[in-house]
This record gives structure tokens, sequence and C-alpha cells, in this order.
């Protein structure tokens, strides 16, 4: 089931209100904002009005489906590729209707020719962006649920890894076990892998490729979880230890986990994303570990992997209650070991802490 009629007039309501500059009428051809404001997720595009009502343009194999899940919105056909920007502009109100749109298409080539039908159309990003970022009670209830199961799946690496285990053994039957629990691959194009799974040297490689490479004892494995369940992204680290590791890899966990728990502290309504990126930075600064930690604190989750707000240096971004992010520090040595941990969180009220979506233990787990 997805989200209900109240919730997607709020968040077709904020859509518009952030459009700003005179835009009455929205258009998107990004499946995950089409789906944020219709509950339809397929090759389609769709026109959000000024009165909230919002259409869907749809070739004819999805215009079935899009009748079918899709909450309080009307579905016209349209052909297939080229066809289907004109059929948003003409849904829209046709070439007259260009100064009133903005849109929101990542596509250069299509939303080239949406301006050439419907000339000023305006290409922003920014309304879906910015609604996004705090997630409604339902997105909360998904995403809880999404790293629940994923808990699952840090308890079964737990009882699986071994010495000898290659690092695409381990990914297969975290993959299988993932999609009983009704999550999958996100689809990320900056990777081959669905996850990051590395061990010893590896995990050095904050994005590494999952290899033939096989455990070691005293390996640190870094098993990075990133699934997407009913259309919302998790995402959660842990670093595990197979058999008594070197006493520099120990440091780094604890400095790592340090760092983290200094994140989650930091992370609450009001503060500054920088900040919380300072967190975590000054601890491993502090433990010797700077040079080691080379990206940003954390991200924004939801429909897609990496959304608002950049948890990053000096990001002058501020925390809302509801807004869903990562806090992923990590230490990297080169040709030796990685260590990254990550919780999901939502930020909460007043002064209090985030809630940590995530409850499989973050000590160094000798295994």
């Amino acid at each position: 089931m997805g989200p209900g009629r109240s919730a997607l007039r709020a968040r077709r309501a904020e859509v518009l209100r952030r459009a700003g500059s005179g835009r009455r009428i929205v258009v998107t051809l990004e499946p995950e904002n089409l789906f944020y404001i219709t509950g339809f997720w397929g090759e389609a595009g769709g026109v959000l009005r000024e009165d909230g009502t919002v259409t869907i343009v749809a070739p004819e194999l999805e215009a079935g489906r899009a009748e079918a899940e899709s909450v309080d919105s009307a579905v016209e056909v349209a052909p297939r590729g080229r066809g289907l920007v004109g059929g948003l502009v003409e849904s829209a109100g046709g070439r007259a209707a260009g100064r009133e749109m903005c849109a929101d298409c990542r596509d250069y080539s299509a939303m080239s020719r949406l301006r050439r039908a419907a000339p000023g159309a305006l290409a922003a990003r920014a309304p879906f962006d910015g609604a996004r970022e705090v997630k409604d009670r339902w997105e909360i209830s998904v995403l809880g649920d999404a790293s629940a199961a994923v808990d699952e799946l840090f308890g079964l690496c737990a009882s699986e890894i071994r010495a000898g285990m290659k690092e695409s053994e381990l990914q297969a039957l975290l993959v299988a076990r993932a999609a009983a629990l009704g999550l999958f691959d996100t689809g990320y194009r900056s990777t081959l892998n669905p996850l990051i799974v590395a061990g010893g040297p590896n995990g050095a490689l904050p994005h590494a490729q999952v290899s033939g490479r096989r455990f070691a004892a005293g390996d640190l494995v870094v098993v990075d979880i990133t699934l997407r369940h009913r259309g919302y992204v998790t995402d959660a680290t842990r670093t595990f230890g197979l058999g008594r590791v070197p006493a520099r890899a120990r440091d780094a966990h604890g400095a790592v986990l340090e760092a983290q728990e200094a994140g989650l502290r930091a992370a609450v309504r009001g503060a500054a994303c920088g900040d919380v990126d300072a967190a975590c930075r000054n601890v491993l600064e502090g433990r010797g570990y700077g040079e080691y930690f080379t990206h940003s604190t954390g991200h924004g989750i939801g429909l897609d992997v990496h959304e608002q707000p950049a948890v990053s240096r000096g990001s002058g971004s501020v925390l809302a209650p509801g807004t869903a992010m990562t806090v992923e520090p990590g230490a990297y040595v080169p040709g030796k070991f990685g260590v990254r941990i990550e919780d999901s969180l939502v930020v909460a009220g007043g002064g209090r802490r985030p809630r940590v979506l995530h409850r499989f233990p973050k000590g160094l787990m000798e295994l």
C-alpha cells in the first residue's frame, strides 16, 4: 500500500509552494518525483497544476498500471519516447503554458524538446528536492521497515563471514535474502554492484567494487548495504573483524565509532549540516585519522540514494524535524584496511537526539 490521499495532497501543495516565480504548473519526467506526487512509479510523466490536480501521461503499455497504482490522478496516453514530451505539454495547456511551467527533467535532450514545445518553461529540480527533504509519517514508516530488514542482513553477515569466502559469495547471499525481505537494488549508476563488500585492503576504497577476493584471518570487512523498499532507500554500514584484527585496525574502528556517535549527537533540529560533519571530523583528527577520512559525513536519503541535505564540510543547510539522512564517517588506510560505520536516521523535534533507524550493534565483532 502506498501513501494516502492526505499525504499526497500535502506533498503536491509543498511542491507547488516551492516552485515560485509565478510557475503554476510543475511537470515531472523523473520516476522518483512522479511517485512522490501520485504513488505510481513507471515510465511516464506528470503534470501538477495550481489546484493540486495531477495528470499522468504514460505510454499505452504503462497506462493500466498507472490507473491502478496512482492516487487521485487522471491518466492520459501518449506515444512512448519523444511523444511523451508532447503529451505532457498538451496536457499542461499547450505552447502558451510554457511561461507558467517548470520541469524537473535531468535529460538534456528531453528538456530541450519540452522548451521548444513550450517556450519559457523553466528547468528546476528545486521544488521536488526541497519538498522531499522532510519526510511524512508514511515515508518514515517505510524507511523504518527497510532499515529493520537491513539489520537482519547484517545478522546474516555475522553468521556467514568466514576465512576463504569470496566477497562476491557474501554479496550473493545478501542479495538473495534481501529480495526475500522485499528489498531490491537501487539502480545507482556509479557502481556495478548493488552492495559494497570489501575485505582487507579492498576496504580502503570507500566505493570498492565487489571482487573475487577471499576473506582472510585478521581482515576488517566493510559491508555497506544500500537497498530500496517500497520506493525508499535505506543505507547503513557495519565493519566486521575476521578473527583477531591488528591493533591499528582495532584502534581505527574505535575512532570511527567515537566519531559516528559524535555525529549522531550533533544531528539535532536547527543544526547546520557542516557542524555534523565537523563533529565527526574533529574526533578523527584528534585520534590521528583525519587524513584517512576522505568523504563527507552523510547525505539525505529517500527516493534517491543521495538526496538533500548534503552533510558535508562547511554546509550551511539546517536540519529540520523529519529530515532523513545518514551519518557515516570512515577511515581508509591505503593498502591496509578500511572502516566505515553508518546509520540512517530521522531528525527529531526539539533538541532531542535523532531517531536512529538501525539497531544492529556497531562495536567491533571479531567473528
